[in-house]
């Protein structure tokens, strides 16, 4: 009996959505050959991660194996499945394979970086396989909200394992391969181990509709609006963005694209093949020359990114258009949860503008990019796995995709961010727990989730700051009495004084009693000084600030 064994590994969007970064090893325990599948990125929101940038799947782990790694696999060109291979490839330097419209978004990434696009391999799909150390790899068309997204086919001495990445059942997805029952059956007849499965839509009762349904109901509202029209998606979705321009067009309508995410994707599409048509495209800076009733903006910002093209528009000017009252704008997309805020925000801003906001509410300018609940058992019908080990979901998600499976008789394990599963066997089990986490983009470098730095943004935010300034002489004497700057207080309490008065005040007077022993450490002397200042904010204002003591000592 072999010792070697077959194990699965999620350290990002098992228990969430978003930062995808899952691993598979084949070996003996402990020396096991990885590879790893997607390295995404997901977003901050000002609640939780003030002044991030943007958060990345913690790869400590992967660091600590590196000389095990034999490659990175790139499902699809989303961001939260490409978008931390820049950020990632210093630390890693792994070989990356992906299709050709995921390659040329890839190279992209790492373009930023200054690193050379060699890293990036580019693979045909099915039936083409290459072989990465002990995994024999093949990328299986599946249609999805992007061009060339695909499952993986994964085979092991241990047996074959499906890992479907993001997807849909669309037969007619207007971009990019349609979905192929046929093709999924035959790949899946010898057998399959595992099916690792998106599980974002189990909670969705009805079969998934098609990206071609959208189209006329886009063309009815573009047609029918009588000014200005602009439209925001997804700008990955690709397909989408076509059927927005084409309504445009036919509409009699100049199509300009603003935002650079929309303009990137379009060319990617163009230059890989996956698009073999586009309306014409008008520079941004000719716009203003056009009738208003004759123009529609295809922008980004769906998601009420503050930067974004949306954002921008809804608060004033933007590369010179103003939007007007009658001005119409579509919302083509879903509002990811935890976005809701950003979004109406941003429709709040429009309206107040004049403008006539539509959105997705009524299911007529929008449909999922993700398989819901009859899809995903469609494909398990098709396939016909071992065992099922749901992903890409929050803990919910993955929790309800496991009794799905049991209900239809088949294996599941809930698996979570750091919990490693043994395939090998005929049940799954868990092999061990690895530490997992998050890192930030703060700016241009890269942090700890629990390094404190966002937690003390957060309080600062949430209490305001109090800084204390206190000189001492030679003679370890104050020189002078003790001041203070406020940031984010109000400037008068309780006692309708102002505020730096009255803990200049109080200050003054733990000072004038404080021993020999407390003004020659610094440490007591700060602790003192900070506990003034916060018991003396709570009886004026209400709070307790966050507070920095500076002592200087006169050597």
């Amino acid at each position: 009996m072999s010792d070697e064994r077959l194990i699965y590994l999620p350290l990002g969007g098992a228990g969430e959505i978003g930062m995808n970064c899952y691993v598979y090893g084949y070996g003996k325990p402990g020396e096991e050959r990885l590879l790893v599948v997607d390295m995404g990125v997901a977003f901050p929101d000002m609640d939780t991660t003030p002044g991030v940038d943007i958060i990345l799947p913690d790869i400590t782990w992967l660091k600590e194996n590196k000389n095990r790694i034999e490659g990175l696999v790139i499902t699809h060109a989303h961001e939260d499945h490409v978008g931390a291979v820049g950020h990632t490839f210093e630390h890693l330097g792994l070989p990356i394979y992906a299709r050709a419209f995921t390659s040329n978004i890839a190279r992209h990434k790492l373009a930023e970086y200054g690193i050379e696009g060699q890293a990036v391999k580019t693979c045909s799909p099915w039936p083409e396989q290459v072989q990465i150390g002990p995994f024999k790899l093949g990328f299986l068309p599946i249609s999805h909200s992007i061009p060339e997204s695909s499952g993986l086919v994964i085979d092991t001495p241990a047996g074959r394992v499906i890992h479907t990445g993001d997807f849909k059942l669309d037969t007619q997805p207007l971009v990019g391969e349609a979905w192929d029952p046929e093709l999924w059956g035959e790949v899946s007849k010898g057998g399959v181990k595992a099916l690792i499965c998106d599980s974002t839509n189990v909670f969705s009762p009805n079969p998934g509709r098609s990206e071609v349904t959208v189209g006329p109901a886009v063309e009815k509202l573009v047609a029918e609006a009588p000014n200005l029209v602009v439209a925001t998606t997804f700008a990955s979705n690709v397909a989408r963005v076509r059927t927005l321009a084409e309504a445009g067009e036919r509409a009699g309508r100049s199509i300009v694209l603003l935002g650079r995410a929309m303009r990137r994707m379009v060319e990617a599409a163009v230059e890989t093949g996956v698009l073999d048509r586009f309306p014409t495209v008008v520079p941004v800076e000719d716009a203003t020359s056009i009738p208003r009733e004759n123009l529609m903006l295809l922008v980004t910002g769906s998601q009420g990114e503050r930067r974004a093209a949306s954002a921008q528009l809804s608060r004033g000017k933007f590369n010179g258009i103003e939007l007007k009252e009658g001005d119409t704008f579509l919302f083509s997309s879903k509002t990811i949860p935890g976005n809701e805020k950003d979004v109406i925000r941003i429709m709040n801003a429009l309206s107040e503008k004049g403008v006539d906001v539509v959105t997705d509410s009524m299911g007529d300018y929008h449909v999922s990019g993700h398989a819901n609940r009859p899809d995903l058992e469609t494909m398990q019908d098709v396939v016909q796995p071992q065992i099922v080990v749901p992903m890409h979901g929050e803990h919910r998600h993955l929790r309800e995709h496991v009794k799905l499976s049991e209900q239809r008789n088949r294996q599941a394990v809930l698996a979570v961010n750091g919990m490693m599963i043994d395939l090998t066997g005929n049940a799954p089990k868990v092999a061990e727990y690895i530490e997992t986490g998050r890192t930030y983009l703060d700016g241009s470098v890269q942090i700890g989730a629990m390094d404190g730095i966002v937690r003390d943004r957060i309080r600062m935010a949430l209490n305001g700051h109090v800084v204390v300034t206190l000189i001492m002489d030679e003679d370890d004497e104050p020189l002078g009495e003790p001041w203070v700057d406020l940031m984010g207080l109000a400037e008068t309490g309780s006692s309708h004084v102002p505020l730096t008065d009255v803990l200049e005040a109080d200050l003054s007077q733990f000072i004038g009693r404080a021993g020999e022993k407390t003004l020659t450490d610094d440490d007591k002397l700060e602790e003192g000084l900070r506990r003034v200042v916060r018991q003396s904010c709570q009886n004026e204002i209400g709070k307790k600030p966050e507070v920095t003591v500076v002592v200087s000592r006169l050597s």
